[in-house]
């Protein structure tokens, strides 16, 4: 037996719960599926490279896109790593480092599965009011969301590399896993 590559095997897993979604709803109202549903999975289908790429891209660079946020809203915001800062002390930029690759990381998930839910439930999900007992200020994790947004979407906007083919409506939804990323913490 052949072992599939983990590249292909992930690109399988992908359209397989994509068809298996709308098999389901189909099977569940007993009915044949639609032009409409086979478009767009025939959609999924052609869109999957480009979409691989786009989270190989993220997730190749992601320690520097989390970096390179942190260092900018800090620049922006010295007070945060100033003594008595939210980011003062190793301990609490460690933190604030984490919290900003898990948030990049959930969303490279979201651009994955094309569904913002998982984002939303494991991610977001109360984000805003355990910043808010923590003391966390919202807009300034907002703010690096944003800053991480825009390096993420360098990367995807960046042809070089990306499968070929108009990527405008993939970046544009990145886009708003980041901005409803932001909106959460905000």
């Amino acid at each position: 037996m052949a072992l599939i590559p983990s590249v292909y095997l992930e690109r399988i897993i992908f359209m397989f719960d994509a068809f298996t979604k709308v098999v389901a709803q189909a099977d569940a109202r007993g009915e044949f599926l639609s032009s409409a549903q086979i478009d767009a999975l025939a959609s999924v289908v052609a869109d999957s490279n480009k979409r691989m790429d786009s989270v190989n891209r993220i997730t190749s660079n992601a320690s520097k896109i989390v970096t390179n946020a942190a260092r900018d809203l800090f620049d922006q915001q010295p007070a945060l790593i100033a003594p008595g800062g939210n980011a003062y002390t190793h301990r609490r930029m460690a933190a604030c480092l984490r919290d900003m690759e898990i948030i990049l990381r959930y969303v490279t998930y979201a651009v994955f599965t094309g569904d913002a839910s998982v984002l939303e439930d494991r991610c977001l999900n109360g984000l805003r009011e355990t910043y808010l007992a923590l003391g966390v200020p919202g807009a300034s994790v907002a703010e690096g969301v944003r800053k991480m947004k825009d390096a993420a979407m360098a990367l995807v906007n960046d042809l070089n590399g990306i499968t070929p083919g108009d990527c405008s409506a993939l970046a544009s939804e990145i886009g708003t896993y980041f901005d409803r990323a932001a909106a959460a913490v905000g």
